[in-house]
């Protein structure tokens, strides 16, 4: 096989996905899906040559549990897949100002790993638990981090810093990282292809909305700003997360209401967004059903979101000062048609006007631009984040 192939692992809190991408071709040759870890029913399900698998992994089973299962069970069917890995990638959420590029992983890696715990307190210690199950069943491989917050270190003082005193950031690196990048990377990277123009010469605006949400202004192939912060929970609506708010409602909240710190971080961060608005589901597809449906809150929450993405893309006008095209992406942002329309018809004064059969059509995994001819350029563009982790992965241990 001539395709270099690496192990793709994303390591979540109670769940891990997995794929064998080919880094030159970005063929996916396995994927899958291990969750419910700590329960009775813990459960992994994976794909290969399109024919779906599934198999319990028994009661209270964990990360290196799983990594186990992958080895021992799904790669060894497929010898002839398995002894072309080359490397194993992971997906690793934070990296703080620490990790601007994707890195093999040493002891000093994972300690830098470790120290950005605090800034990702539900993936870091989870992205850690997968590298050493990772590297005890794989020693003989390198292993390599790709960071979501690396794509986004391009960005000004001017976008990154919050108003507050001065030595928080310097003393506590308190201010604006950003997340997605590695989605953000490849579908910038892409939009200049579908342009027909260089990435230097690109100025794009991504949105990649899925239960997590985030849009990010692409100058020249940089990020120059993003709606994500110092962790998640700044910017968008999204499923559960309440995006941007006025931060003394946490002092109304605890001082006024009686809440406690972790209910406050239970509610903003797991019951607010499309959940908290509609009082009916965080699920897109629910939400928008509702909104056929006539459901009010369904509707309310719809429309909300819609009307910050707007916003925050309008906004963004500003750094980019020209404005090539405006990119959907995510589940949300391939497949909700709906959502797309409703965002670029607030964005009218920039010159977008939907067409509404190529809107139709741009979804379920088909890309294309969902705009007319005479419009400004609006289009979808699915993203592959593992692909990018296995490009990487690849280049990293090439150049050693």
């Amino acid at each position: 096989m001539s395709d270099k192939l690496v192990l793709v692992l994303n390591c979540g809190s109670s769940s891990l996905k997995f794929a064998v991408i080919g880094a030159e071709s970005g063929e996916e040759h396995i994927s899958g899906l291990a969750e419910c870890f700590g329960l009775e029913d813990s459960r992994i399900k994976w794909k290969f040559n399109g024919a779906k698998n599934e198999a319990s992994l028994g009661a209270f089973t964990a990360h290196r549990e799983a990594v186990e299962f992958i080895v021992d069970k799904i790669l060894a069917e497929q010898p002839q897949l398995a002894e072309h890995i080359q490397a194993i990638g992971h997906r690793i959420v934070h990296g703080g100002e620490k990790f601007t590029r994707s890195v093999i992983i040493t002891d000093e890696v994972i300690k830098g790993i470790e120290d950005c715990a605090s800034l990702a307190p539900l993936h870091n210690p989870a992205h850690l638990i997968g590298i050493r199950a990772a590297m005890a069943s794989f020693p003989a491989l390198p292993q390599v981090a790709v960071f979501d917050t690396a794509f986004h270190q391009t960005m000004p003082e001017t976008a990154y810093m919050y108003a507050l005193p001065y030595k928080l950031y310097r003393e506590h690196g308190i201010r604006r990282y950003g997340m997605h990048g590695t989605s953000h990377l490849f579908v910038s990277r892409e939009a200049a292809k579908a342009l027909n123009k260089s990435v230097e010469d690109t100025n794009v605006i991504v949105a990649h909305l899925g239960n997590g949400a985030s849009v990010t202004a692409v100058k020249g192939g940089k990020s120059v700003d993003t709606s994500m912060g110092l962790t998640p929970l700044e910017g968008l609506v999204m499923g559960t997360r309440c995006g941007d708010l006025d931060p003394s409602i946490i002092f109304h909240l605890v001082n006024q209401l009686g809440y406690t710190l972790d209910e406050v971080n239970n509610l903003l961060n797991k019951q607010s967004g499309l959940l908290g608005i509609s009082e009916l589901t965080n699920d897109c597809r629910g939400i928008e059903e509702g909104y056929e449906e006539g459901h009010k809150g369904a509707t309310l929450a719809l429309e909300i979101f819609c009307y910050r993405l707007a916003k925050y893309i309008a906004s963004y006008s500003v750094p980019l000062g020209r404005i090539d095209a405006v990119v959907f992406t995510g589940g949300i942002g391939e497949n909700s048609d709906v959502i797309r329309e409703k965002v670029l018809n607030h964005l009218a004064i920039f010159n977008f006007s939907v067409d509404a059969e190529k809107n139709t059509a741009a979804r379920f995994g088909n890309e294309g631009v969902i705009t007319t001819d005479d419009s400004t350029v609006a289009m979808v563009i699915p993203t592959n984040e593992e692909w990018v982790i296995a490009e990487d992965s690849i280049k990293l241990i090439a150049a050693q």
